[in-house]
């Protein structure tokens, strides 16, 4: 199916602004649009990859389910980015690793698994673009397993609720004890006791599927004391 490259392909991938017009021209031919709602599932473990998804807009979540139920995130990825682990199952013909699921409905660019292989051997700029991606993949990953192997996770909890409450300008965060749980790989009752004892300080109120934060400057100071 051909697309379009409209101004909105151009803007989540700059790189095709300067690309070779056969490349061009093989984008259009072998790049799908779809659009997905949130809670869509892209892949589950053990699924074969088809299709490398390349997102335009919304948001994803990639994460792991242990034995007991527990989830933690790997990674997210947005507007111009793609699922490496996507990219590396398809390389390596193996089995998806992992759980892809939409968080934020948007619209995605499904490149069929033959042809991502091919551009990788014709293409310099989807080396590139590939490449890249699995460098920042690489040290967001690292970043993760130095959060989880040495940080307290009184602390994690402090640094994501301060990453949600500055990004979205909102005192008031919607996410469940549950739903902190599998972002941090915790059991539910440990984010509670936390979660319990932060509202016991001030720094937050809790109701149910809220959490509001009312003094993010005591956050940020209780941060400081526990990272050191």
């Amino acid at each position: 199916m051909s697309i379009s490259l409209s101004d909105q392909i151009y803007q989540a991938l700059p790189f095709l602004r300067s690309a070779s017009a056969e490349f061009l021209e093989e984008f259009r031919q072998h790049a799908q649009l779809l659009q997905v709602p949130s809670g869509k599932t892209l892949y589950w473990e053990g699924d074969h990859c088809a299709a490398l998804p390349v997102a335009l807009s919304g948001q994803f979540r990639v994460f792991k389910i242990g034995e007991n139920g527990n989830e933690i995130t790997l990674y997210r990825f947005g507007k111009g980015e793609s699922c490496i682990l996507t990219t590396s199952c398809i390389f390596s013909q193996g089995e998806f690793p992992a759980v892809a699921k939409v968080e934020i409905a948007g619209e995605v660019l499904l490149i069929p698994e033959q042809t991502v292989r091919v551009w990788m051997l014709k293409y310099p700029e989807w080396q590139k673009y590939l490449c890249a991606l699995f460098s920042k993949r690489l040290s967001d990953t690292i970043a993760t397993i130095e959060e989880i192997t040495f940080k307290r996770m009184d602390v994690r909890v402090i640094r994501l609720l301060l990453e949600k409450y500055f990004q979205n300008e909102n005192k008031d965060i919607r996410l469940t004890h549950q739903q902190l749980a599998f972002e941090l790989g915790t059991a539910r009752e440990v984010i509670s006791r936390i979660l319990k004892d932060l509202e016991m300080r001030r720094a937050i109120d809790l109701s149910r599927g809220h959490i509001k934060i009312t003094d993010p400057q005591l956050l940020q100071s209780m941060l400081k004391n526990k990272a050191m």
